[in-house]
């Protein structure tokens, strides 16, 4: 990282599950060095910790609160974690070298708006527009 800018700050959001083909063992060995590589990161200042979620959650809706989360496996959350990168694209290399990725699991990076939300700006959540 350069010195002359501060780095962002980016959310890595942890999606899917385990191939079902590791033995649990060989994912044992893989949350090892994840938490190694983890480690190693957050002491250079370049990764802060996040949390690993629960199984259990409620989906809260403007008609109700129900029993959740509901998603396919693949896009199961499983936990998050903040990375500090000049660019998405740094974020994205350093996220690119997490263990986990050989038994599974994948990782969204996502960039933090720096401006308040709007009813007229385009974002994730304007439908049927891309962000």
């Amino acid at each position: 990282m350069s010195s002359e800018n501060p780095p962002l700050e980016f959310l890595v959001i942890s999606r899917g599950q385990w191939d079902a083909d590791k033995s649990p063992e060989e994912i044992q060995a893989t949350i090892d060095r994840f938490y190694e590589w983890h480690g190693e990161l957050v002491a250079q200042g370049v990764m802060r910790s996040g949390k690993r979620l629960a199984r259990e959650g409620k989906l809260v809706s403007r008609e109700r609160i129900i029993d959740g989360p509901f998603a396919e496996a693949k896009e199961v959350v499983g936990g998050f974690w903040f990375i500090r990168a000049n660019s998405l694209e740094e974020a994205a290399r350093i996220s690119a070298d997490n263990p986990c990725l050989a038994c599974g699991l994948e990782y969204e990076v996502r960039p933090f708006e720096h401006v308040r939300a709007s009813a007229f700006a385009v974002t994730s959540e304007t439908p049927g527009r891309a962000a």
